[in-house]
């Protein structure tokens, strides 16, 4: 059975391209523009059912993490199969599962900064000089936007303490990575996910990154008691573990933001084990443990 997402490289292009055809195949995706990168490239948002409220799921934050959207792109091409068919995703009949229930899919967070660490210096334009002097010409590794704010560090949740964390780890401006911005929301492809949550009703987010296999489900007295069971039936479906960020890794984040914000669970799974980039082959690998995964929280 041939498959249009496939386990490789895409760029901005390439990507969009494959949306819009999968878009063609399955019109009853609701495709939604949320908001224009610091390069003008859209953001995209795609979604599947009818709800009163919708799972969130977003991927490629970070620029050399972009395998994430590949895993996105193949749930929704499966998931929309087996509506089209009749048929089961995950041992589950899609159209019966999805009655009442909904999902949004942000395939790509950050297109300028996946470009970026795909493309190096070509995805650069007029400012290949100044980026790579923010990454000593290590594009491969880039994981923040156009502007050097990493993404993931720039939403409104504990910001000022990470701010504090950043400089005290020497990261006091634009960097490849782990910068949070000079205020929160700052960036409009944060504003595109804030906005997003603030004009629908959403039961509860995942942002996908990568690696380590680790399912992130809490933020301090805001999570409420159902986070950790939902948590716990991802990490049993998953085979992923339960953990806790620490240091650089807490606050700021997507999921941060969402539990503090609305008082819902969020949660940021790690896909994949190695070291990032990790390779495009093993798309499937991680896809295929993680399929159940995702099924479950689009109708939990």
């Amino acid at each position: 059975m041939e498959w249009m997402v496939n386990p490789q490289e895409y760029d901005y292009l390439s990507r969009n391209k494959l949306i819009t055809q999968l878009c063609e195949k399955y019109p009853f995706i609701k495709d939604n523009i949320i908001g224009i990168s610091c390069q003008g490239k859209n953001i995209r948002a795609l979604k599947i059912g009818n709800a009163d409220a919708y799972c969130l799921m977003a991927a490629a934050f970070h620029g050399s993490e972009r395998i994430t959207s590949v895993v996105a792109l193949m749930f929704l091409e499966r998931l929309c199969r087996a509506i089209e068919q009749n048929g089961y995703i995950a041992g589950l009949k899609a159209r019966r599962a999805l009655t009442g229930r909904g999902v949004i899919i942000v395939p790509c967070v950050n297109p300028d900064g996946c470009d970026i660490s795909l493309l190096g210096a070509k995805a650069c334009g007029k400012d290949a000089i100044r980026i790579g002097r923010l990454c000593n010409n290590d594009f491969a590794h880039w994981n923040a936007n156009f502007r050097g704010v990493d993404i993931n560090h720039n939403f409104d949740a504990g910001w000022e303490q990470l701010r504090i964390l950043e400089e005290k780890k020497g990261i006091y401006g634009p960097s490849k990575t782990r910068f949070g911005g000079y205020r929160p929301e700052s960036e409009p492809e944060t504003v595109a996910l804030t906005q997003l949550c603030r004009s629908i009703q959403i039961r509860h987010v995942l942002a996908l990154h990568s690696q380590g296999e680790v399912i992130y489900w809490n933020y301090g007295n805001k999570t409420i008691p159902r986070s950790r069971k939902m948590a716990e039936i991802m990490a049993t479906s998953s085979g992923y573990a339960l953990d806790i960020p620490i240091g650089l890794a807490s606050g700021g984040g997507f999921k941060d933001w969402f539990i503090c914000e609305f008082l819902r669970p969020g949660f940021t799974v790690e896909l994949g084990l190695g070291e990032n980039p990790l390779p495009c082959e093993s798309a499937e690998a991680i896809y295929e443990k993680v399929e159940e995964m995702l099924m479950l929280c689009t109708i939990m």
